[in-house]
């Protein structure tokens, strides 16, 4: 059974996410019978916050806190040298802070900034819908979302950095179309990930519809497992899936480096060639790439400039300087020993 939410309290209760975030810190705005309600569904529950959030409250308010969801991510992991560098050389304490699989972010934000009232937060990637504004707008503390561009950043001292995973990802498509491949398989995270996950099988979808193939939803794969879909393991477990469906398709889209080593492994084991008989494509541009045989063809994002301009960015909304809202960087199609002509 999957950990309860405050989002789970908030629908049971028919209420907003942030009323039930107010009740819960005895806002004034929340009438007692509100709150009284609220407390009794959180207790039938069984929600409680964030436990490893309540441990921090003897850490200094000079923080800046670095949150990351799938720490395993290779994505993520030449950024942390860069931020620790960066935060601490401006005079202010590092905190890299893991948020578990089955837990939401803003739940974790939320709880650190009542505890810790750090400076900043820095997100790693993450999923931000609509219903999540108000809470984030609660937070009241500065922000920068790293990894995923969003274009409707309208919250006040926030402000995103990253690649255009849609359109990187129309252009990773574009180009197996121009290799010939017109029936592409792709292998996508979580099929309730509002994230780059989500956008990037849109820009799949997109390339595909701009070209006049029609989109096979049976060349769609996305788990509905609570599990970390970026990583080898997921990649590795999922091509024999795909396979044992017996589909018609020439190329493999998968849309992270970790998840396409996973399936070449696999492909390997079972004396199938990558590209002699798919063609297999990643995305992120991970720094293992250039140790591999064959190396995977992918887009390349500028992580460590991306993870300088996210703090950059902070420091300015910190001190009241001006500041760009959304910094798009530009991804590049590097072409690896993985494709080939149909």
């Amino acid at each position: 059974m999957s950990k309860i939410t405050i989002r789970d309290v908030a629908k049971q209760c028919n209420v907003s996410v942030s009323t039930v975030s107010r009740a819960i810190n005895n806002h004034p705005e929340i009438n007692q019978r509100t709150r009284n309600i609220i407390l009794k569904k959180i207790k039938e529950l069984g929600y409680t916050p964030n436990s490893n959030a309540r441990n921090l409250k003897r850490l200094e308010t000079n923080t800046i806190a670095v949150l990351i969801k799938g720490i395993g991510n290779l994505f993520f992991q030449p950024m942390f040298k860069v931020l620790e560098n960066e935060i601490t050389k401006n005079g202010y304490s590092f905190l890299l802070y893991k948020v578990e699989e089955q837990d939401n972010e803003i739940d974790v934000a939320l709880k650190l900034s009542q505890d810790i009232k750090p400076k900043g937060i820095i997100f790693l990637g993450g999923c931000f819908m609509d219903e999540d504004k108000k809470i984030l707008e609660e937070i009241g503390i500065p922000f920068v979302v790293t990894a995923i561009v969003s274009k409707n950043m309208s919250i006040k001292n926030s402000a995103c950095v990253g690649v255009d995973d849609f359109l990187e990802s129309k252009k990773m498509v574009n180009y197996l179309l121009s290799l010939g491949h017109k029936k592409i398989a792709i292998i996508g995270s979580r099929y309730d990930d509002a994230s780059i996950g989500m956008l990037r099988v849109n820009g799949y979808k997109q390339a595909l519809t701009e070209n006049n193939i029609s989109i096979d939803e049976n060349l769609i794969f996305t788990t509905t497992k609570n599990e970390d879909p970026y990583t080898f393991e997921y990649g590795y477990k999922t091509i024999d899936i795909l396979l044992d469906k017996k589909l018609d398709f020439s190329a493999i889209y998968c849309v992270s480096d970790a998840i396409a080593i996973g399936v070449l492994k696999r492909l390997r084991e079972k004396g199938i060639k990558s590209p002699r008989d798919y063609s297999v494509v990643g995305f992120d541009g991970l720094e293992i790439n250039d140790y591999l045989n064959p190396t995977i063809t992918t887009i390349k994002q500028p992580v460590e400039n991306m993870a300088l301009t996210a703090c950059n960015v902070l420091f300015n909304i910190i001190s009241g300087k001006p500041y760009k809202k959304v910094v798009t960087f530009e991804g590049e199609l590097f072409v690896g020993q993985t494709t080939d002509k149909r």
